[in-house]
């Protein structure tokens, strides 16, 4: 899987739909003009101060990084994982356990098509 800058576009609205979805409905139409993910999280914890509902929110997200979590080509081994162990730890923070078979197989299965001769998932 390679980052391009549509696939970062089509994670970044797919993270931007995930938040709204996370917010209680009432709150769905004032954060709905917000146009990408990042200002829309800090809307939200601005919002809501670190509450419930925004560690709820954070959560989602994180979760969503992490099931979406893929290698670029253009980043060394160590690279990757680091924002890979970085994503887990804030999982951790979040109260989300990752067991380690699990992240080293999402490690394996996120590289790059031309990693998939050295490593064997």
């Amino acid at each position: 899987v390679f980052f391009t800058k549509r696939g970062v576009t089509k994670n970044e609205m797919t993270a931007r739909g995930t938040l709204l979805i996370a917010l209680p409905n009432k709150d769905q139409l004032k954060f709905h003009a917000y146009q990408n993910e990042k200002l829309l999280m800090e809307a939200i914890e601005k919002r809501y101060g670190g509450n419930k509902e925004s560690k709820k929110v954070q959560r989602i997200l994180l979760k969503q990084q992490y099931e979406n979590f893929a290698a670029s080509s253009l980043e060394t081994l160590d690279q990757t994982f680091d924002r890979l162990q970085k994503l887990i730890s804030q999982l951790e923070i979040q109260g989300e356990v990752i067991k380690q078979e699990d992240m080293s197989l999402k490690l394996l299965r996120s590289l790059p098509s031309e990693w998939k001769t050295h490593a064997l998932i």
